[in-house]
């Protein structure tokens, strides 16, 4: 436990979580929680010790792996992000910072929505002490952050054309803009539906400049439980998923260590809704509000070089931010779909089973006469992919991206 060396650090005795709607909506939320079969869950957040927490806890966390995730009744999400809450306080008041913080990630990861704001708010608090906690042992021990990079080195072309799916970049290029008006954007691509590059859109983001720097990405986030996983891609039956802190994710990165399934990485996380201090550090482009629609994901891809997204469509119009380092993206129009052969799965409908790096010519025939457009999506560089659009996505380096969904009004058209 850490309570000593934090305390002694501050030099003061840590207050108080403030938990608003916890405490405004406790009484409810554990009658809720009765009438779904949770006495026993009641019973030990009646005594409000430390131990009763972390058995409410475990029984919070045994519902929500009861079944498949939507057979999991809401309320059992609030009641686990209720348990985080109370065991952060305990942490908390004992000075133990780092343990406090770990409850809070796991709510915001695992909870429901009732607490978030109690989560999130408290997460802030807690990360501002660390990070004090952090420069004045810095100061104190006149201690100078080593500036180094997530991607250092350029790859040339010859090393890139290796590293690619059979054909890549010998067909139709996705046609690449500078500074694209709004206006332009709708008229030119949104409305017939066509992929472009936009380029000079995010100089003026700070995660531009910030996110390429190791030590700034571990002062802001370093501490944070985020969920990671391992091997080839989602549809990898060996895929394997982990909770670890984001310093320990970095160093997996710069070491290029793998865990037991293959390279560890960030994939689709709403990462911005857990960290605030990286959400500042990103604007909404202007062009995800065409159509009208509104904003359905805010996702965060890490990761090093090596990491595929396998190909599958999605069913909003999406704009990739290319913060750092490089990718490889194919697309294919939702025209071809039945010749990507989806997969028959309920929950992967929406995934080809092919995969493009080792093509099985016998069971998919004609998959490489289909037509395709392809890129090199470069740092600082926007990629609209429309709705239903196939995308295959392949780091070339190390890369950090942010994934903006944005559905259109209902009842409006394309074009």
């Amino acid at each position: 436990m850490s309570s000593s060396t934090d305390s002694a650090t501050t030099g003061t005795s840590p207050d108080h979580l403030q938990t608003p709607t916890l405490d405004r909506e406790s009484s409810a939320l554990l009658h809720s929680i009765s009438e779904h079969g949770g006495y026993a869950y009641v019973s030990m957040a009646a005594l409000g010790d430390f131990r009763a927490a972390e058995a409410a806890r475990e029984m919070a966390w045994e519902q929500l792996h009861s079944g498949p995730p939507h057979s999991v009744f809401p309320v059992w999400r609030d009641a686990y992000s209720m348990a985080c809450l109370h065991l952060s306080k305990h942490h908390y008041i004992n000075g133990e910072l780092k343990e406090a913080l770990r409850s809070l990630d796991m709510g915001l990861i695992m909870g429901g929505s009732l607490l978030k704001k109690d989560l999130s708010s408290a997460a802030d608090k807690v990360s501002e002490r660390l990070r004090n906690i952090m420069a004045s042992k810095q100061s104190h021990e006149g201690f100078e952050m080593s500036k180094h990079r997530l991607v250092s080195h350029q790859l040339n072309q010859a090393e890139v054309h290796k590293l690619l799916p059979l054909n890549s970049l010998s067909h139709k290029i996705v046609e690449k803009r500078s500074a694209l008006s709004l206006e332009r954007f709708l008229e030119d691509y949104y409305r017939s539906g066509s992929p472009v590059i936009i380029s000079d859109c995010i100089a003026h983001w700070p995660a531009k400049t910030k996110w390429n720097d190791v030590d700034y990405l571990k002062k802001v986030a370093g501490d944070r439980t985020i969920p990671v996983e391992g091997g080839k891609g989602y549809l990898c039956a060996e895929g394997k998923q982990e909770l670890i802190t984001f310093s320990e994710f970095l160093q997996r990165i710069e070491s290029h260590a793998c865990s037991s399934a293959g390279p560890t990485y960030l994939a689709q996380h709403p990462l911005f809704d857990q960290i605030n201090g990286l959400r500042k550090d990103i604007c909404i482009p202007d062009y995800c509000f065409a159509g009208g629609g509104e904003l359905r994901s805010l996702d965060a891809w890490l990761g090093p070089a090596g990491m595929v997204t396998p190909l599958h469509h999605d069913p909003h119009h999406n704009i990739l931010a290319q913060v750092v380092g490089k990718k490889y993206v194919r697309l294919y129009p939702p025209s071809v779909s039945k010749e990507l052969y989806p997969c028959t799965e309920t929950i992967h409908t929406n995934s080809s089973q092919i995969d493009l790096d080792n093509i099985d010519e016998k069971m998919f025939p004609g998959v490489q006469d289909l037509e395709f457009v392809d890129c090199i999506l470069e740092e600082g560089e926007l990629l609209y992919i429309p709705e239903k659009w196939w995308h295959y996505v392949r780091s070339l380096t190390t890369s950090f991206s942010v994934s903006f969904l944005w559905s259109k009004a209902q009842g409006s058209a394309t074009s």
